[in-house]
């Protein structure tokens, strides 16, 4: 007989569940979210197991991969797909998600996930950071602007390099803005120091990275973007299609058709967030800057944005971009610019 798992992994325990194929529960435990405690309550079962699901979350990476090398069949289940399956439950505990995320792996109504690679993830991690400190330092400035607003001491358009010095000449004279000030430029000089060296280690691994090369002779993508993207796509040859990336980055229409009702959406959103910003900003460069290489992506987004506005152009060229560039990836060709046409 055919048995299934469903695990619902939290920090420090998870809950686990099998049933067999008529859907009867057979074994249910808590586990330590720890791989060899994992492995060895399933290798310890003594039945064959069919297939293991695991709902993707920050954990389920990790787990997933050890489960899989110890030579089970697992899958890791979108987390939007599982929740909506289970919203009917009444009621929500670890152990009824266990029981259900079981039943969809019999059933088979569930949606895999890629689990990325060791370098995609190690990758992601490092323009993680940068973004945060990118993010923090932006807060910082706006801050200390707030903050001496608040006194009529309007800072004003300044460039980075003259921030600290405008904000000195500022505050001279008064001396708890001169203390707070004095603080939160010493953060300031920090962040942005680790902000330099992360951007300077991402610009070395584009360098190093052929596939980051490739994408970075697209006009207007540069390491961060390339970077993004190739740990995003990650293995090209699991998409079917090219097309298909617009779709999973959320750079296509949503639609709500029922009955007589049919209605063409904004974009779904759904995927990663950091690759369609880092798509759209290349689309921004390709549309408002004088770039070499890309007359026919450019004039083609210009007439779409004769047509239905600036903005929805830039997302169009930039669900265009992705489309080139996982082609680019999967043929490891470099960008044609009479392609785009």
């Amino acid at each position: 007989m055919n048995h299934y798992v469903g695990i619902d992994v939290s920090l420090e325990a998870s809950s686990v569940c099998v049933v067999d194929s008529n859907g009867k529960i057979v074994y249910e435990s808590k586990v330590r979210s720890e791989p060899h405690a994992l492995i060895a309550w399933l290798s310890g079962l003594n039945i064959d197991l069919t297939r293991i699901g695991l709902e993707a979350g920050p954990l389920s990476q990790w787990l997933h991969a050890a489960i899989q090398q110890a030579g089970f069949a697992v899958e890791l289940l979108e987390t939007r797909h599982v929740r909506n399956a289970l919203k009917t439950m009444p009621v929500k505990t670890d152990r009824n998600d266990a029981r259900g995320i079981a039943q969809l792996m019999r059933l088979g109504w569930f949606r895999p996930v890629h689990c990325k690679s060791m370098a995609a993830q190690e990758t992601r991690a490092l323009l993680a950071a940068r973004k945060l400190v990118q993010v923090k330092l932006h807060d910082v400035e706006m801050s200390l602007r707030g903050i001496l607003r608040g006194f009529g001491l309007k800072v004003g358009p300044i460039a980075a390099v003259g921030f600290d010095g405008r904000i000195r000449e500022l505050v001279a004279g008064h001396p708890s803005l001169e203390a707070i000030a004095q603080g939160l430029l010493a953060v300031r000089v920090a962040l942005r120091c680790e902000l330099g060296r992360f951007e300077k280690q991402l610009r070395a691994m584009a360098r190093n990275d052929t596939r980051a090369q490739l994408l970075m002779s697209v006009p207007g993508v540069g390491p961060i973007v390339s970077l993004t993207f190739a740990a995003a796509i990650d293995d090209p040859a699991r998409f079917k299609s090219s097309k298909q990336v617009g779709a999973y980055l959320g750079l296509t229409p949503s639609k709500y058709q029922s009955g007589e009702t049919d209605i063409d959406g904004r974009i779904t959103k759904i995927g990663d967030a950091s690759v369609r910003a880092a798509l759209y900003e290349s689309a921004n460069l390709i549309l408002t800057k004088p770039l070499k290489g890309c007359t026919a992506l450019k004039s083609w987004g210009m007439k779409l944005a004769k047509r239905c506005g600036m903005k929805k152009a830039k997302v169009a060229v930039a669900r265009k971009l992705a489309v080139i560039m996982h082609r680019m990836l999967a043929d490891g060709a470099s960008f044609r610019p009479v392609a785009t046409a």
